[in-house]
Protein backbone atom coordinates (compact mmCIF):
# COMPACT_ATOMS: atom_id res chain seq x y z
CA UNK A 1 0.00 0.00 0.00
CA UNK A 2 2.86 2.31 0.89
CA UNK A 3 4.49 1.82 -2.50
CA UNK A 4 1.22 2.52 -4.33
CA UNK A 5 0.60 5.64 -2.29
CA UNK A 6 4.11 6.96 -2.96
CA UNK A 7 3.76 6.26 -6.66
CA UNK A 8 0.34 8.01 -6.74
CA UNK A 9 1.76 11.05 -4.88
CA UNK A 10 4.79 11.18 -7.18
CA UNK A 11 2.60 10.85 -10.29
CA UNK A 12 0.12 13.57 -9.23
CA UNK A 13 2.92 15.94 -8.24
CA UNK A 14 4.61 15.40 -11.59
CA UNK A 15 1.29 15.94 -13.40
CA UNK A 16 0.78 19.25 -11.59
CA UNK A 17 4.31 20.36 -12.48
CA UNK A 18 3.69 19.49 -16.14
CA UNK A 19 0.38 21.41 -16.18
CA UNK A 20 1.98 24.43 -14.50
CA UNK A 21 4.93 24.46 -16.88
CA UNK A 22 2.66 24.04 -19.90
CA UNK A 23 0.51 26.99 -18.82
CA UNK A 24 3.56 29.16 -18.18
CA UNK A 25 5.13 28.11 -21.49
CA UNK A 26 1.98 28.98 -23.45
CA UNK A 27 1.80 32.39 -21.79
CA UNK A 28 5.49 33.12 -22.43
CA UNK A 29 5.18 31.95 -26.04
CA UNK A 30 2.18 34.22 -26.66
CA UNK A 31 3.89 37.21 -25.05
CA UNK A 32 7.09 36.66 -27.01
CA UNK A 33 5.25 36.02 -30.29
CA UNK A 34 3.15 39.19 -30.03
CA UNK A 35 6.19 41.21 -28.96
CA UNK A 36 8.32 39.98 -31.88
CA UNK A 37 5.53 40.55 -34.40
CA UNK A 38 4.16 43.80 -33.00
CA UNK A 39 6.93 45.80 -31.30
CA UNK A 40 8.89 46.59 -34.52
CA UNK A 41 5.75 48.21 -36.00
CA UNK A 42 5.21 50.56 -33.06
CA UNK A 43 6.59 54.07 -33.49
CA UNK A 44 5.89 57.55 -32.19
CA UNK A 45 4.27 58.50 -35.48
CA UNK A 46 2.10 55.37 -35.33
CA UNK A 47 0.86 56.34 -31.86
CA UNK A 48 0.33 60.08 -32.42
CA UNK A 49 -1.21 60.42 -35.88
CA UNK A 50 -4.52 59.55 -37.47
CA UNK A 51 -4.93 57.38 -40.57
CA UNK A 52 -4.38 59.10 -43.90
CA UNK A 53 -4.92 56.62 -46.69
CA UNK A 54 -4.07 59.20 -49.37
CA UNK A 55 -0.59 59.58 -47.85
CA UNK A 56 -0.31 55.89 -47.02
CA UNK A 57 -0.06 56.64 -43.29
CA UNK A 58 -1.65 54.43 -40.64
CA UNK A 59 -1.95 55.96 -37.18
CA UNK A 60 -3.99 54.82 -34.22
CA UNK A 61 -4.36 58.06 -32.24
CA UNK A 62 -8.15 58.20 -32.89
CA UNK A 63 -8.49 54.59 -31.70
CA UNK A 64 -6.50 55.35 -28.53
CA UNK A 65 -8.64 58.42 -27.78
CA UNK A 66 -11.87 56.50 -28.48
CA UNK A 67 -10.71 53.83 -26.04
CA UNK A 68 -10.02 56.48 -23.38
CA UNK A 69 -13.43 58.10 -23.97
CA UNK A 70 -15.33 54.84 -23.68
CA UNK A 71 -13.41 53.80 -20.54
CA UNK A 72 -14.16 57.13 -18.83
CA UNK A 73 -17.83 57.13 -19.85
CA UNK A 74 -18.32 53.54 -18.71
CA UNK A 75 -16.63 54.06 -15.33
CA UNK A 76 -18.54 57.31 -14.74
CA UNK A 77 -21.82 55.38 -14.96
CA UNK A 78 -20.94 51.91 -13.66
CA UNK A 79 -19.08 52.92 -10.48
CA UNK A 80 -22.00 54.77 -8.80
CA UNK A 81 -24.42 52.04 -9.87
CA UNK A 82 -22.23 49.12 -8.79
CA UNK A 83 -21.07 50.65 -5.49
CA UNK A 84 -24.60 51.83 -4.67
CA UNK A 85 -26.05 48.38 -5.35
CA UNK A 86 -23.38 46.75 -3.18
CA UNK A 87 -24.08 49.16 -0.30
CA UNK A 88 -27.80 48.48 -0.54
CA UNK A 89 -27.39 44.70 -0.57
CA UNK A 90 -24.90 44.67 2.32
CA UNK A 91 -26.13 47.48 4.57
CA UNK A 92 -29.80 48.18 3.85
CA UNK A 93 -31.53 45.13 2.36
CA UNK A 94 -33.69 43.35 4.93
CA UNK A 95 -34.99 40.45 2.83
CA UNK A 96 -32.54 37.64 2.21
CA UNK A 97 -34.64 36.52 -0.76
CA UNK A 98 -34.24 39.92 -2.42
CA UNK A 99 -30.49 39.80 -1.89
CA UNK A 100 -30.31 36.25 -3.25
CA UNK A 101 -32.31 37.17 -6.37
CA UNK A 102 -30.15 40.23 -7.12
CA UNK A 103 -26.93 38.28 -6.54
CA UNK A 104 -28.16 35.48 -8.81
CA UNK A 105 -29.05 38.03 -11.49
CA UNK A 106 -25.56 39.52 -11.21
CA UNK A 107 -23.95 36.10 -11.56
CA UNK A 108 -26.13 35.36 -14.59
CA UNK A 109 -25.17 38.68 -16.20
CA UNK A 110 -21.46 37.97 -15.74
CA UNK A 111 -21.82 34.64 -17.56
CA UNK A 112 -23.64 35.90 -20.68
CA UNK A 113 -21.47 35.97 -23.85
CA UNK A 114 -20.45 39.46 -24.90
CA UNK A 115 -21.88 39.02 -28.40
CA UNK A 116 -25.35 38.85 -26.82
CA UNK A 117 -24.68 42.11 -24.98
CA UNK A 118 -23.73 43.60 -28.33
CA UNK A 119 -26.98 42.49 -29.92
CA UNK A 120 -29.05 43.85 -27.01
CA UNK A 121 -27.05 47.08 -27.00
CA UNK A 122 -27.62 47.53 -30.73
CA UNK A 123 -31.38 47.06 -30.40
CA UNK A 124 -31.70 49.08 -27.19
CA UNK A 125 -29.06 51.82 -27.20
CA UNK A 126 -27.98 52.17 -30.85
CA UNK A 127 -31.61 52.34 -31.92
CA UNK A 128 -32.11 55.38 -29.65
CA UNK A 129 -28.71 57.12 -29.67
CA UNK A 130 -27.32 55.88 -32.98
CA UNK A 131 -24.11 53.91 -33.53
CA UNK A 132 -21.77 55.81 -31.26
CA UNK A 133 -19.36 55.47 -28.34
CA UNK A 134 -22.13 56.34 -25.88
CA UNK A 135 -24.15 53.32 -27.00
CA UNK A 136 -21.03 51.18 -26.60
CA UNK A 137 -20.36 52.63 -23.13
CA UNK A 138 -23.91 51.92 -21.96
CA UNK A 139 -23.58 48.35 -23.19
CA UNK A 140 -20.30 47.97 -21.31
CA UNK A 141 -21.96 49.36 -18.18
CA UNK A 142 -24.33 46.38 -18.13
CA UNK A 143 -21.41 44.02 -18.75
CA UNK A 144 -19.23 45.41 -15.96
CA UNK A 145 -21.91 46.12 -13.37
CA UNK A 146 -21.69 42.60 -11.83
CA UNK A 147 -17.90 42.89 -11.46
CA UNK A 148 -18.01 46.23 -9.64
CA UNK A 149 -20.99 45.19 -7.52
CA UNK A 150 -19.57 41.85 -6.41
CA UNK A 151 -16.05 43.08 -5.63
CA UNK A 152 -17.44 45.99 -3.60
CA UNK A 153 -19.94 43.74 -1.85
CA UNK A 154 -17.28 41.21 -0.83
CA UNK A 155 -15.06 44.04 0.39
CA UNK A 156 -17.91 45.52 2.45
CA UNK A 157 -18.37 42.17 4.18
CA UNK A 158 -14.75 42.20 5.36
CA UNK A 159 -15.29 45.37 7.43
CA UNK A 160 -15.72 44.14 11.06
CA UNK A 161 -19.22 44.53 12.49
CA UNK A 162 -17.66 45.99 15.65
CA UNK A 163 -16.68 49.11 13.65
CA UNK A 164 -20.33 49.73 12.79
CA UNK A 165 -21.52 49.04 16.32
CA UNK A 166 -18.91 51.41 17.77
CA UNK A 167 -19.96 54.20 15.42
CA UNK A 168 -23.64 53.63 16.21
CA UNK A 169 -22.78 53.72 19.92
CA UNK A 170 -21.26 57.18 19.45
CA UNK A 171 -24.55 58.39 17.98
CA UNK A 172 -23.73 58.36 14.28
CA UNK A 173 -26.54 57.77 11.80
CA UNK A 174 -26.70 54.92 9.28
CA UNK A 175 -25.42 56.88 6.27
CA UNK A 176 -22.72 58.60 8.30
CA UNK A 177 -21.46 55.21 9.51
CA UNK A 178 -21.35 53.92 5.94
CA UNK A 179 -19.67 57.07 4.60
CA UNK A 180 -17.06 57.58 7.33
CA UNK A 181 -16.43 54.07 8.70
CA UNK A 182 -17.47 51.36 6.26
CA UNK A 183 -16.48 52.85 2.89
CA UNK A 184 -12.91 53.82 3.90
CA UNK A 185 -12.42 50.24 5.06
CA UNK A 186 -13.47 48.74 1.73
CA UNK A 187 -11.97 51.24 -0.72
CA UNK A 188 -9.63 48.51 -1.95
CA UNK A 189 -12.60 46.54 -3.28
CA UNK A 190 -13.93 49.55 -5.16
CA UNK A 191 -10.53 50.28 -6.71
CA UNK A 192 -9.98 46.62 -7.59
CA UNK A 193 -13.39 46.41 -9.26
CA UNK A 194 -12.62 49.61 -11.16
CA UNK A 195 -9.27 48.29 -12.41
CA UNK A 196 -10.76 44.93 -13.43
CA UNK A 197 -13.54 46.75 -15.28
CA UNK A 198 -10.98 48.82 -17.18
CA UNK A 199 -9.23 45.61 -18.18
CA UNK A 200 -12.45 44.13 -19.50
CA UNK A 201 -13.36 47.33 -21.34
CA UNK A 202 -9.96 47.39 -23.04
CA UNK A 203 -10.32 43.79 -24.16
CA UNK A 204 -13.90 43.99 -25.38
CA UNK A 205 -14.63 43.94 -29.09
CA UNK A 206 -17.72 41.83 -29.86
CA UNK A 207 -20.18 44.12 -28.07
CA UNK A 208 -18.58 47.26 -29.52
CA UNK A 209 -18.72 45.96 -33.08
CA UNK A 210 -22.52 46.20 -32.85
CA UNK A 211 -22.79 49.46 -30.94
CA UNK A 212 -19.77 51.80 -31.26
CA UNK A 213 -18.89 51.42 -34.95
CA UNK A 214 -15.66 51.35 -36.97
CA UNK A 215 -14.77 55.01 -37.65
CA UNK A 216 -11.15 56.15 -37.16
CA UNK A 217 -12.12 59.82 -36.73
CA UNK A 218 -10.38 62.02 -34.15
CA UNK A 219 -12.94 63.92 -32.04
CA UNK A 220 -13.19 65.71 -28.71
CA UNK A 221 -14.71 63.83 -25.80
CA UNK A 222 -18.24 65.25 -26.15
CA UNK A 223 -18.44 64.99 -29.93
CA UNK A 224 -16.62 61.65 -29.77
CA UNK A 225 -19.21 60.07 -27.46
CA UNK A 226 -21.99 60.97 -29.88
CA UNK A 227 -20.06 59.78 -32.96
CA UNK A 228 -19.12 56.40 -34.33
CA UNK A 229 -15.63 55.33 -33.32
CA UNK A 230 -13.34 52.30 -33.20
CA UNK A 231 -11.57 51.36 -29.98
CA UNK A 232 -8.19 49.60 -30.08
CA UNK A 233 -9.73 46.11 -30.05
CA UNK A 234 -12.19 46.97 -32.81
CA UNK A 235 -9.40 48.59 -34.82
CA UNK A 236 -7.34 45.41 -34.41
CA UNK A 237 -10.22 43.38 -35.86
CA UNK A 238 -10.74 45.81 -38.75
CA UNK A 239 -7.05 45.98 -39.73
CA UNK A 240 -6.58 42.20 -39.49
CA UNK A 241 -9.87 40.92 -40.90
CA UNK A 242 -11.09 43.62 -43.25
CA UNK A 243 -7.88 45.27 -44.53
CA UNK A 244 -5.29 42.50 -44.13
CA UNK A 245 -2.84 44.83 -42.31
CA UNK A 246 -1.45 42.18 -39.97
CA UNK A 247 1.59 44.28 -39.03
CA UNK A 248 -0.70 47.02 -37.72
CA UNK A 249 -2.91 44.43 -36.02
CA UNK A 250 0.07 42.92 -34.18
CA UNK A 251 1.26 46.39 -33.18
CA UNK A 252 -2.15 47.13 -31.63
CA UNK A 253 -2.12 43.70 -29.97
CA UNK A 254 1.28 44.52 -28.46
CA UNK A 255 -0.03 47.83 -27.09
CA UNK A 256 -3.12 46.14 -25.64
CA UNK A 257 -0.95 43.42 -24.08
CA UNK A 258 1.24 46.02 -22.35
CA UNK A 259 -1.82 47.90 -21.11
CA UNK A 260 -3.40 44.69 -19.78
CA UNK A 261 -0.20 43.71 -17.96
CA UNK A 262 -0.01 47.17 -16.38
CA UNK A 263 -3.65 46.98 -15.27
CA UNK A 264 -3.22 43.51 -13.74
CA UNK A 265 -0.06 44.60 -11.92
CA UNK A 266 -1.85 47.73 -10.69
CA UNK A 267 -4.73 45.65 -9.30
CA UNK A 268 -2.27 43.40 -7.47
CA UNK A 269 -0.26 46.32 -6.04
CA UNK A 270 -3.40 48.17 -4.92
CA UNK A 271 -4.69 45.06 -3.17
CA UNK A 272 -1.38 44.55 -1.35
CA UNK A 273 -1.15 48.23 -0.39
CA UNK A 274 -4.58 48.33 1.23
CA UNK A 275 -4.03 44.91 2.86
CA UNK A 276 -0.93 46.36 4.55
CA UNK A 277 -2.84 49.43 5.65
CA UNK A 278 -5.49 47.25 7.25
CA UNK A 279 -2.91 45.26 9.19
CA UNK A 280 -1.34 48.48 10.45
Amino acid sequence: MNGKRKFYTFFMRGLMYVCSLTTAALLIFMLCYITVKGAPNVSWKFLTTKPSYLKGNIGILPDIMNTVYIVLATLLIVLPLGVGAAIYLTEYAKSKKTVAVIEYAAEALSGIPSIIYGLVGMLLFSANFGTCLLAGALTLVIMNLPTVMRTTQESLKTVPQSYREGAFGLGAGKWRVIRTVVMPGCIDGVITGCILSVGRILGESAALLFTAGFAHALNGILSGLTSSGATLTVALYVYAKEEGEFGVAFAIAFILMIMTLIINMSASLVGKYFAKRRRV
